[in-house]
C-alpha cells in the first residue's frame, strides 16, 4: 500500500490542500513511528503506524477549510469519519478508522450529542495502541505555516484540547506519561 498514491487520487499534487495535508502528514507519521519505537513493543506495527498516520487526514478536502484550499459542504470536524468512509472504499478499513478515532482525544457519543456534532452518533475513540500514538502525535501539528512540521509546545496542546473538555486533556496527559 502507497500512502501517497491514495491521496493522489483524491488530492491534485500541485495544490495548497496537498501541500498541507503531506507535510503535516508526514510530520505526525515521523513522530508517532518516534513514539513506537521508544516504547520497544513487539506487538506495535510500525508499517500500519506510518501507512495510516499518512492518511489520518484524508477527508479533509471534502470539508470548508479555505485556509488549506479545501472548499467541500462539510464542518471541518466531519474529515476524521469522512476519510474513514475513503478508506474503507479504498480497501482499507482498519486505516479509516484512525481518521475516524484521532479528532481531539476520540469523541464519544456523548461528546457528539452534548456539542451537537454534525457527524454519526457513535463513538469514535482510539482503542488499538497503534490509534492511540497517531492520535497523540496528531496533536503537536496543525495545518498552519507555525506548526506544520515544528511541535507545538505541550502547554498549548493542552489549552487547545481544554476548551472541549478536562477529560480530553487527561487523556492527553496519561498518553504523556505512556509515549514521551
Amino acid at each position: 500500500m502507497d500512502p501517497i498514491k491514495i491521496i493522489q487520487k483524491y488530492y491534485d499534487p500541485k495544490s495548497v490542500s496537498y501541500y498541507f495535508l503531506v507535510k503535516h502528514s508526514e510530520a505526525v507519521a515521523k513522530k508517532a513511528v518516534e513514539i513506537a519505537k521508544r516504547l520497544k513493543n513487539p506487538d506495535i506495527d510500525l508499517k500500519f503506524i506510518k501507512e495510516a498516520a499518512m492518511l489520518h487526514d484524508i477527508g479533509v478536502f471534502l470539508t470548508d477549510k479555505p485556509e488549506i484550499d479545501c472548499y467541500g459542504d462539510k464542518p471541518y470536524v466531519c474529515h476524521g469519519y469522512l476519510g474513514r468512509e475513503i478508506l474503507k472504499k479504498e480497501g482499507f478499513p482498519k486505516h479509516g478508522l484512525v481518521c475516524e478515532r484521532h479528532i481531539l482525544t476520540g469523541l464519544t457519543v456523548q461528546d457528539i450529542e452534548d456539542q451537537n456534532l454534525p457527524i454519526p452518533k457513535r463513538d469514535m475513540v482510539p482503542i488499538s495502541i497503534e490509534e492511540q500514538i497517531i492520535c497523540f502525535a496528531d496533536k503537536f501539528f496543525s495545518k498552519n505555516e507555525e506548526f506544520l512540521t515544528k511541535e507545538k509546545p505541550i502547554e498549548k496542546i493542552r489549552m487547545e484540547i481544554m476548551r472541549f473538555g478536562k477529560d480530553k486533556v487527561e487523556v492527553f496527559d496519561k498518553w504523556l506519561k505512556e509515549f514521551q
